[in-house]
């Protein structure tokens, strides 16, 4: 009989929410949540985070109710992050925090989105969707009236500009407008790695997105079980199951797999990163941050898996035909949209052609672009329809 799980105790290193950097606006504690518990609350009940729940993953949000989109995914990179956080004694709930959060910059249509407002902004400084995220949570969130935005503790903002990593520049390279239009820019210490929390997130963000990114590719035909047995790790998977369970129905092969591979995953970076724990020894988070090499991590096959396994997906599955024929709909029409907005503002709804100039065409650029990476798939293609279609009522 297995021993039950133990809590282990927390780590030296953990993020220690009674020791924050605090808040940019100082606000005064609650008294029955931490820092970081508040933080979690915030973005849980912002309305960017409510709209993931109408935003591509893989798929268009509309396209079926079965697929992950951004809020399901976000969810699920939550539950990972907590187990993993969980296990190597650091703050649950800040990694909690920085999963849920990581994605409230993201346009419509996924990364097609981004690239179409990337390049409609490409005379007006560009558009990426990580800096989206901290204008955001800084600025765009207005429900508090002593400030805009959240007001996230300094762990929680950091950890969400680095959720790539440190942010190192070569020469003659500029930061996203975003980033330098936030005025506690050169407070969040960029150049360094992130708290261990936020390292935590980052990879199970990966872990989530490549395996149900399987789940779904499967589940909507565009690959198939017989491709995924000639792939390192993945293949041993689906065929253990399949040995395993004779005449197991291929739902149920799918769910065991794919869980079965979460595992693989979680307990190859729990292993390495519990050995780098110990070559490295951290005693505090700003220790982790200021090491030279990332804290939390994989093994060097497991990467090797997850290079195979992601240009598999590449080739298959995000490149399908049926997929480009979407993601080519959907990006001639966020191209329209911004297009006919720019040149004609009055058609943005009033509170946003306000903030628009007749004399700063990047201002107004800028304006038209956070609206419009603010919508939701389902909200981007009516709007398309009301101002292309003479059938739909605007």
């Amino acid at each position: 009989m297995s021993k039950l799980f133990q809590i282990p105790p927390r780590a030296s290193f953990a993020s220690d929410p009674l020791k924050s950097r605090g808040r940019l606006f100082e606000q005064s504690p609650s008294a029955t949540r931490t820092p970081y518990q508040r933080d979690r609350d915030r973005v849980i009940h912002c309305t960017a985070f409510r709209r993931l729940k109408h935003k591509t993953q893989v798929f268009i949000a509309h396209e079926d109710d079965y697929y992950r989109t951004r809020l399901t995914h976000s969810l699920e990179v939550a539950q990972i992050a907590r187990s993993i956080a969980r296990v190597l004694g650091l703050d649950e709930d800040l990694a909690e925090t920085l999963a849920l959060g990581h994605d409230i910059g993201h346009p419509p249509f996924g990364h097609a989105g981004e690239d179409v407002l990337d390049e409609a902004m490409k005379d007006y400084e560009g558009f990426d969707h990580n800096a989206q995220t901290l204008r955001v949570i800084t600025q765009m969130e207005r429900v508090y009236p002593g400030f805009d935005g959240l007001n996230l503790t300094w762990e929680t903002l950091e950890g969400m500009v680095k959720h790539n990593g440190p942010i190192k520049l070569s020469a003659g390279k500029k930061l996203p407008w975003a980033f330098r239009a936030y005025e506690g820019w050169d407070w969040l210490e960029t150049h360094t790695f992130a708290g261990p929390e936020a390292q935590v997130a980052a990879l199970a963000d990966d872990i989530a997105y490549n395996n149900h990114d399987i789940d779904d590719g499967l589940r909507a035909g565009l690959i198939t079980i017989e491709q995924l047995l000639e792939l390192p790790m993945v293949g041993p998977a689906f065929q253990g199951v399949i040995d395993q369970y004779p005449g197991l129905s291929e739902n149920r092969i799918i769910r065991e797999a794919v869980r079965r591979l979460i595992g693989f995953w979680i307990n190859d970076l729990l292993n390495e990163t519990q050995a780098n724990i110990k070559k490295l020894k951290p005693q505090t988070a700003d220790d982790v941050r200021m090491l030279d090499q990332p804290l939390v991590i994989f093994s060097a096959e497991m990467e090797r898996n997850i290079a195979v396994l992601r240009t598999f997906l590449l080739d298959n599955l995000y490149r399908h035909y049926k997929v480009n024929r979407t993601r080519s709909k959907s990006k001639r029409a966020l191209g329209k949209l911004f297009d006919v907005f720019l040149d004609d503002p009055t058609l943005l709804p009033p509170e946003r052609f306000r903030l628009t100039s007749q004399t700063d065409k990047a201002k107004t650029a800028r304006v038209v672009c956070d609206y419009m990476a603010g919508m939701t798939d389902t909200f981007a293609l009516e709007e398309y329809n009301r101002l292309f279609s003479l059938d739909v009522e605007l």
